[in-house]
């Protein structure tokens, strides 16, 4: 089978499409800017093209037969390769489809890991766990690993361990053998219009699950820095248990504990640049009262004075729905920069909320200050790095590039 897809180099997309290749299917693809997952691309010798997607690409790769063309949930309904391919007569759908269509071909029982915050680094925790148990795992997860690939299919295993997105209701194409939700808080209003929709998802994922595994609980032999890693920490060891016995291997407690407290972390999840600069995809008050308990501990740990914050905030509607729950989450900051906001999939109809009004409504909006990625804010990094603070962006948006060419 000859697969084509279009956004193939981001987060959601690539993974599946190095996943494919592994299966034996032949994967193509396109994508306007090249994402995080494009080197991995390259390195397993996928053609794709980076540039305008107006269909030519598609056409020629048409010529040579396209089965199936997969598209992420970005892509507009009129988008011209989609549009050609709907013309086509080729099968279309987003990515859920062809997952579902690998775990019934390739007969595995999937390790669904869901939740609002903390999904990515639970599966990339799982993953590390596997692969350093010997437990014969393929998986997916929405981000790039230091440790592995981004995506893989291995022959010899029964299970594929998956970060289920909620968004566009994604996970509610699946029916787990194990479903591990970390939490659910009200996310995403422009695919749920109210918490109720939001929690009914939830709610129906787990009725869809064999078993379920809810996150909360703490291993106190876990000693990873921040309680968020901890309570993540846990929810994979439970889960490495959980397949061990299903797979009937033998399973060491002690040393699944140690292999997680040295996890070497996940792209744009507390990722750490260099010493004393890390980037977090934080863009919700619960994580980013999470990520800076975790910073917090990570400066006192490794002699910073403390924890210099940049926050660039994801999508406009979804602020009008969470800027209230903003008031306590920065008590972790000893000084924060507040950045325009990352404007995505917008309602024209709501006001653009400024950074001096999100400030405003802090309980300690005098450590924080409205600014914007230029040279000005670069020298103040700068001189609070040299100072000896902890360095911390937390963005869904273009400020970490900036960071990684400016500050490494």
């Amino acid at each position: 089978m000859r697969i084509y897809i279009s956004g193939i180099s981001g987060t959601g997309m690539g993974p599946l499409a190095l996943m494919a290749q592994n299966a034996g299917l032949e994967v193509v693809g396109s994508d306007l800017l090249a994402g995080p997952v494009a080197a991995e691309l390259e390195d397993r010798d996928i053609n794709f093209q980076i540039g305008p997607q107006d269909g030519h690409f598609l056409q020629q790769q048409i010529e040579q037969g396209i089965d199936w063309f997969v598209y992420t949930s970005a892509l507009p309904s009129d988008h011209p390769e989609l549009t050609l391919a709907r013309e086509q007569g080729i099968k279309c759908t987003k990515r859920d489809e062809l997952i579902a269509y690998l775990v019934q071909e390739l007969q595995l029982k999937m390790v669904a890991i869901a939740g609002t915050h903390g999904k990515t680094t639970t599966t990339a925790m799982l993953i590390w766990g596997a692969q350093q148990l010997n437990l014969p795992v393929s998986y997916l997860v929405g981000s790039t690993l230091p440790f592995a690939p981004a995506g893989s299919y291995n022959q010899n295993a029964k299970y594929l361990i998956y970060e289920a997105d909620e968004y566009d209701r994604n996970f509610l194409a699946f029916h787990p053998w194990l479903a591990a939700i970390t939490v659910a808080t009200y996310d995403h209003p422009d695919i749920y219009p109210t918490e109720e929709d939001y929690q009914s998802a939830f709610k129906q994922f787990e009725s869809q699950s064999q078993q379920v595994l809810h996150g909360g609980q703490t291993d106190s032999r876990l000693i990873l820095a921040g309680a968020a890693r901890r309570e993540d920490a846990t929810t994979a060891l439970r889960a490495l248990q959980l397949i061990a016995q299903d797979a009937e291997l033998p399973f060491d407690e002690a040393k699944a504990i140690d292999i997680l407290n040295h996890f070497p972390g996940v792209g744009r999840r507390f990722e750490r640049l260099k010493d004393g600069l890390y980037s977090d995809y934080a863009h919700h008050p619960e994580e980013i009262t999470a990520t800076l308990e975790i910073a917090q501990e990570e400066a006192r740990n490794t002699g910073k004075k403390g924890v210099v914050a940049i926050y660039e905030p994801h999508q406009n509607s979804r602020q009008h729905q969470v800027c209230q729950g903003y008031h306590g989450a920065f008590q972790k900051a000893d000084h924060l920069f507040w950045l325009p906001t990352y404007l995505t999939r917008e309602d024209p109809s709501l006001a653009v909320i400024q950074p001096a009004d999100f400030i405003q409504s802090l309980d300690n909006s005098a450590i924080a200050e409205p600014a914007d990625l230029n040279g000005e804010l670069l020298q103040k990094l700068q001189q609070y790095y040299q100072d000896g603070y902890l360095i911390l962006l937390m963005t869904a948006g273009p400020a970490d590039q900036w960071l990684r060419d400016n500050m490494l």
